[in-house]
């Protein structure tokens, strides 16, 4: 077939959002540890990760399970890592 000819993808222009962890001095005094889980806590209904950095926690997004919100605080170390290098 001619690509001339193809519908072109659609989304092409579409910007990538990504989130930008917000910087907290400590987790909320309301946020309850997940047991079984470095990084995580039970806020609100949500899970969130707090990922100590330098001098100050950085706070994810809310997941929907606390696996999710560990991968995050993984990642996060990981780029930290890689950083400091």
């Amino acid at each position: 077939m001619n690509s001339s000819l193809m519908k072109p993808t659609r989304q092409q222009n579409r910007r990538i959002i990504s989130y930008v962890p917000r910087v907290e001095p400590a987790p909320p005094d309301h946020a309850l540890k997940v047991d079984g889980f470095r990084d995580v806590w039970l806020l609100r209904g949500k899970y969130v990760a707090f990922v100590m950095m330098g001098d100050s926690f950085r706070r994810s997004q809310a997941f929907s399970g606390p696996e999710a919100a560990q991968r995050w605080a993984l990642q996060m170390r990981q780029e930290g890592e890689m950083g400091e290098a």
